[in-house]
C-alpha cells in the first residue's frame, strides 16, 4: 500500500530527515510515533505530496508522490493537524467543494457527500456554519473530507490533538472503524492513543526511525530495567537491605504491607539474569519468597527509553518536556533554503494548504 525508501528533508544546512524507510500494510493502522520537532509532520506533508522530499521515494499503491503525483494523491486522505476547513462554509457545502477539488464528478458528488456525512454522523449539522462546530464536530468534518472519494491509504496528523475525553473515545472508534476499509497511518506522542488503535508503531526522533515493530514485541523484546514483584515473608527493613547488596539490583521500593510479616516490593533490576542471583541471597537470610512476577514493560518506557539514549528521565512528561524546551530555542526553519529535491514532481495535484513543519 505504502512503501518509503531512504526519505530525506534538509532545511538549508539541518537535516530533518536522515534516510527513513517503513512501509504500511492494507487495513493497517501504523502509528507515528516521536516527540515534537522528530520529523513526524514533515513526513505525512512529504507523503501527501504537500512538500517535496530531498531524496528517497514514497509509493502510493505504487504510485510515486514526486514523478505521478496525480495519481497518487487520488489514492490519499490527508487530515492535517489543523483540519482545512472553511469557517464560513456550511457542511455540506464545504463537503461539496472539497469533493470538487477531489476530481469526483458532478453527478456523483451529492450521494458521496452524504455517504461521508452519514458515515462520520455529521447530517444532522450540515446546514451549520463550520465556525459554529465544537471541535470535536469540526474534526468530523475533516474526516469526512479526507475520505471523500473512499481512498485507500488515510494520513492523520495528531487527529485527537484538543479533544475531550468524549470526543477522544468517538475519534477513537471512527478510526478502527475506517480501518477496515482503509489502510492508516496515525501521528501522535499521545501513547494511550497509539496503543489503543495501531497495529504497528514507528518511533521517530531527530528524523532517524529508533524503531519499527508491534507494541508488544516492543515491550518485550528489551529486559532491560525489568521491574518484578516479589511478596515475602520476613522483616520489611531486612529485606531491602538484602536486596540492595545483589548487583544488578537497580532498586527497591512501592512496600506494601499484606499481613503481619508479609510485604510486597518492586525490584527493577539491570536484567532477568538478576533474578537467580535475588532469590538466592533472600532465601540464605531466611526470607521466604511467596511469590514473584514480572511487571510488563509498558510503551511509555519503551518509547522513553528509544528516544532518549543520552540523558535520564524517570518519565514521558519529563523528557517531551525537554523536547519541547529544545524545539522552542531553536531557530525557524528557512524553506527556501531547501537543498533542490533530486525527485521533485514535474506536474502536481491540488493540495492541502499552509505547511506545517514538525
Amino acid at each position: 500500500m505504502v512503501e518509503i525508501q531512504n526519505l530525506t528533508k534538509y532545511y538549508g544546512n539541518k537535516a530533518a530527515l536522515k534516510g527513513i524507510s517503513f512501509t504500511i500494510k492494507e487495513n493497517e493502522v501504523l502509528g507515528f510515533l516521536g516527540p515534537n520537532g522528530a520529523g513526524k509532520s514533515t513526513t505525512l506533508n512529504i507523503m501527501a505530496g504537500v512538500i517535496p522530499a530531498t531524496g528517497g521515494s514514497v509509493k502510493i499503491q505504487g504510485y510515486d508522490i514526486a514523478q505521478q503525483p496525480v495519481k497518487a494523491k487520488r489514492c490519499i486522505g490527508f487530515l492535517p493537524e489543523i483540519p482545512p476547513v472553511y469557517p464560513d462554509m456550511k457542511v455540506r457545502e464545504y463537503l461539496n467543494f472539497a469533493a470538487g477539488l477531489k476530481g469526483i464528478p458532478a453527478a456523483k458528488r451529492k450521494g458521496e457527500v452524504e455517504r461521508v456525512m452519514e458515515r462520520l454522523k455529521i447530517t444532522d449539522v450540515q446546514k451549520r456554519l463550520i465556525r459554529n462546530l465544537s471541535k470535536g464536530y469540526k474534526q468530523r468534518v475533516g474526516f469526512a473530507m479526507a475520505i471523500l472519494g473512499d481512498p485507500p491509504v488515510l494520513i492523520l496528523d495528531e487527529p485527537t490533538v484538543g479533544l475531550d475525553p468524549t470526543q477522544l473515545m468517538e475519534v477513537r472508534n471512527l478510526i478502527l472503524d475506517l480501518r477496515r476499509n482503509h489502510a492508516i497511518i496515525l501521528s501522535s506522542h499521545i501513547l494511550g492513543e497509539i496503543s489503543a488503535v495501531c497495529d504497528r508503531i514507528v518511533i521517530i526522533n531527530h528524523g532517524e526511525i529508533k524503531a519499527d515493530d508491534t507494541i508488544e514485541r516492543l515491550e518485550e523484546a528489551d529486559d532491560s530495567g525489568l521491574v518484578v514483584k516479589l511478596k515475602v515473608q520476613g522483616s520489611s527493613r531486612e529485606v531491602p537491605k538484602v536486596a540492595r547488596s545483589v548487583d544488578g539490583v537497580v532498586r527497591v521500593d512501592n512496600i506494601q504491607f499484606v499481613q503481619t510479616g508479609v510485604y510486597t516490593y518492586d525490584v527493577e533490576l539491570e536484567n532477568d539474569g538478576v533474578r537467580n542471583a535475588l532469590l538466592s541471597a533472600l532465601l540464605q537470610h531466611g526470607l521466604e519468597v511467596l511469590e514473584i512476577s514480572t511487571e510488563k514493560k509498558n510503551l511509555e518506557q519503551v518509547f522513553v527509553k528509544l528516544v532518549n539514549q543520552k540523558t535520564k528521565h524517570s518519565s514521558l512528561e519529563d523528557l517531551l518536556q525537554e523536547m519541547d524546551d529544545e524545539a522552542a530555542q531553536e531557530p525557524a526553519a528557512q524553506p527556501a533554503e531547501d537543498k533542490p529535491a533530486a525527485n521533485a514532481p514535474a506536474e502536481d495535484a491540488a493540495g492541502t494548504d499552509g505547511k506545517k513543519e514538525d
